[in-house]
């Protein structure tokens, strides 16, 4: 039987675009006519997902999957962190939640998953052609070498040809190339079948001296020099540019508050899809400005981020457009927060309990049960009812509502809250079928005496599709192909 290829891409640092590159790469792939299915070891992020069959995972590769053209499957994410404070995060393996763990408890312990990691990629490698794996961070952390199981651990354990790829656009790629490669040791240097300069600007035949010497250096072929290509596919957590948008230059304004611990943001670059709607992130009173509606998104602290809401005064300016007229929504740990209170007696969310904003006549008690499942609704709530929904819970804590709900659940149950215009549910991707997005688009139009642009040319998926399409194009254009697949074939 024919052995599964496989071919990882690792980066110089975090935010090198690897998992956009990963994303091209599996669009190629399947575009070539192979069975493709992405893998990453161990992710890091609070943008997660919940499988058909109610299992979490990284929304990388996710994204990953549906540039391949796959079903997402936790397999193709064995390991999820989300980080919970700046030194400990919930672990979750096989989309299960394993627990809290410090940074210092998890090094010790990590090694212990190598046997649910290679089950999970042995998986997909029986059911695919090509596997396409994304490192983390850099492979030159040499204080983490002993322990790895994501970058050249994980490369040595399945046999992996490695792409090591700089970021251009931050300065410094020769250095970042040469110097990553320097700190690897000879057998992990073998590894290396290609470098790559992702994120170019400007003339390469003004690139070229720099790469040849680069080659000449470290041995190793540039198999390609990728330009910033400007496509909008959704982007791994806080490294967002995303959230880096503060300026609006369409007619709506959308104001997101940019919790500490914001998950889930990429719910929101679907209403940037609308021409109608700009979206921007905020994290000041005075960035918030008047918007003309404002997002309280998820968070993996929920408490947390409501104490930080209200130390820095935020709390008091969202009461105070609330007064105003400005229409709100929350969205799971965002709903929670627009509540009266907060209980935690488990101490899922460190304990105690907390008054909410008290926007919403709704009550939540954490516990450490966390709920995920995938839901098709209809919304319920006036002047959107009739929106049809297709998206995920994940969230802890049950919330007793005391007004009337939000949306309906296929299954009759209720779910969220309202009060005048002011709006919570528990729903992700609840604009992921564009149903919503144009409802919203017209209530606000409205409310702001101006023309609404009711056609949206695409839907989500479409538009999604069309994007993975524009980076497999400029990938293509860019990449030493021949000798990508020759890596795959074990010609190094």
């Amino acid at each position: 039987m024919k052995k599964t290829r496989c071919i990882m891409v690792q980066g110089t640092m975090s935010g090198a675009g690897k998992s956009l590159l990963c994303a091209g790469l599996c669009r190629i792939f399947a575009q070539d006519g192979y069975r493709v299915a992405p893998f990453k070891s161990q992710n890091m992020a609070l943008n997660s997902y919940v499988t058909k069959d109610g299992l979490e995972m990284g929304r990388a590769q996710v994204v990953q999957a549906q540039a391949a053209g796959k079903e997402p499957d936790v397999r193709m994410n064995p390991i999820l962190l989300k980080p919970c404070s700046d030194t400990g995060s919930q672990v979750i393996v096989n989309g299960e939640v394993r627990g809290q763990m410090s940074a210092a408890a998890y090094f010790g312990m990590k090694k212990t998953l190598i046997p649910d990691i290679l089950e999970a990629y042995n998986g997909l490698a029986q059911e695919n052609d090509i596997i396409v794996i994304e490192g983390a961070g850099s492979p030159a952390e040499i204080n983490l070498r002993e322990n790895d199981i994501v970058n050249m651990g994980l490369a040595e354990l399945v046999d992996a040809p490695v792409l090591l790829a700089g970021d251009i656009d931050r300065g410094g790629v020769f250095a970042q190339l040469y110097g990553t490669v320097a700190l690897l040791t000879p057998q992990e240097q073998a590894r290396i079948g290609g470098l790559l300069i992702n994120k170019f600007r400007g003339d390469e035949a003004i690139l070229r001296p720099g790469l040849t010497m680069l080659e000449e250096k470290t041995g190793i072929p540039v198999l390609g020099v990728v330009p910033y290509l400007r496509v909008d596919i959704d982007d791994e957590d806080s490294l967002s540019s995303r959230l880096e948008q503060n300026k609006v230059k369409k007619p709506l304004d959308v104001a997101v508050i940019r919790l500490p611990r914001v998950s889930n943001f990429t719910d929101f670059s679907l209403l940037d899809e609308h021409p109608m709607m700009g979206v921007r992130y905020v994290s000041t009173v005075k960035e918030l400005g008047v918007p003309d509606l404002l997002i309280l998104p998820g968070t993996k602290s929920t408490i947390g981020d409501l104490l930080w809401l209200r130390q820095n005064g935020l709390e008091t300016a969202i009461c105070k457009l609330v007064s105003q007229g400005v229409p709100v929504l929350g969205i799971c740990g965002g709903y929670q927060m627009l509540g009266q209170t907060l209980c935690d007696p488990s101490g899922s969310e460190g304990g105690g309990s907390c008054r909410g904003l008290g926007l919403l006549p709704v009550d939540t008690v954490f516990s450490s049960q966390k709920r995920r499942t995938r839901v098709q609704a209809v919304v319920t709530a006036v002047p959107f009812a009739g929106a049809q929904l297709d998206g995920y819970e994940i969230h802890t804590g049950q919330t007793q509502v005391h007004g009337p709900a939000f949306c309906r659940l296929e299954n009759g149950q209720e779910d969220g809250c309202v009060s005048g215009h002011v709006f919570g549910t528990y729903l992700h991707g609840l604009f992921d079928t564009g149903a919503l997005t144009q409802k919203l688009a017209a209530y606000l139009c409205a409310r702001k005496g101006i023309d609404c642009e009711q056609a949206l040319t695409l839907t989500h998926a479409a538009y999604q599709e069309e994007q993975f399409d524009q980076l497999a194009e400029g990938m293509r254009k860019a990449l030493n192909l021949k000798a990508i697949y020759a890596m795959m074939e074990g010609k190094r």
